[in-house]
């Protein structure tokens, strides 16, 4: 059963769309943390709609080291990229528990051809949380690592916000310190030193798989992030 219908942060489908996604719809896809979902270079048969827990996607350089390119949450597709580039670019992790919905890939163009308005929204959706991309390779060359830290926790955060899994002022955020270190672009000696200075000035509270953000307003200040409007979240 999806789990958005009832949530604001989603915008549901018509009942026409509702039609369509339903008859596409494959199966579900359980897996643990650590779990890989789709893996780079490959051609996978099936893309997902991310329904529970968070993923990441990642890349693999040439010398080993591994970049992180975003990281995902409920609502989030997975393996979309493979439609229109013949192949994964990336792979992606299951960072925790997670549920997924499961669509054929040769099938996309019979759904979105039922759907084009919620279709088009989907592609802007998913190019907007691109971004994450670009803001973080701003991070590396202009932003300090306090101010990076700054900018991750809070671009996260909201991400999460939007999504619905913040409550009472925390989120369930099962990322590790590496796994933020090699999205910013920083050795986790460095991540780790900026983030117990974040956790002393009582900005960051991050533990057993849960983040707060106390002083939001502060460190969106600190990371110099951009206000940008939030907009109900489409999905498959």
């Amino acid at each position: 059963m999806c789990p958005f219908g009832k949530n604001p942060a989603f915008k549901a489908p018509d009942g026409q769309e509702y039609r369509a996604i339903a008859q596409m719809r494959v199966n579900e896809l359980r897996l643990k943390a650590g779990e890989l979902i789709v893996m780079e270079g490959t051609e996978p048969e099936r893309f997902y709609t991310l329904l529970e827990g968070q993923a990441m996607r990642y890349r693999i350089l040439e010398d080993g080291r591994r970049q992180v390119l975003n990281f995902l949450f409920p609502g989030d597709m997975v393996g979309l990229d493979a439609i229109l580039l013949g192949e994964t670019g990336h792979t992606t992790e299951a960072l925790s528990s997670a549920r997924l919905c499961a669509f054929e890939r040769r099938r996309i163009p019979e759904l979105f051809s039922q759907m084009p308005q919620r279709a088009m929204t989907l592609a802007w959706q998913v190019a907007r949380e691109e971004h994450f991309l670009g803001d973080a390779l701003l991070t590396v060359g202009q932003r300090s690592a306090r101010e990076a830290l700054a900018w991750a926790f809070v671009t996260l955060f909201e991400r999460g916000r939007e999504t619905g899994l913040v409550t009472d002022g925390r989120m369930p955020f099962p990322v590790r310190q590496q796994d933020l270190a090699d999205a910013l672009g920083l050795s986790l000696v460095h991540t780790n030193k900026t983030l117990a200075k974040l956790r002393n000035e009582g900005l960051v509270q991050w533990a057993s798989g849960w983040l707060a953000l106390p002083d939001i307003e502060t460190l969106a200040e600190i990371g110099l992030v951009e206000d940008r409007p939030s907009l109900p979240r489409v999905y498959l």
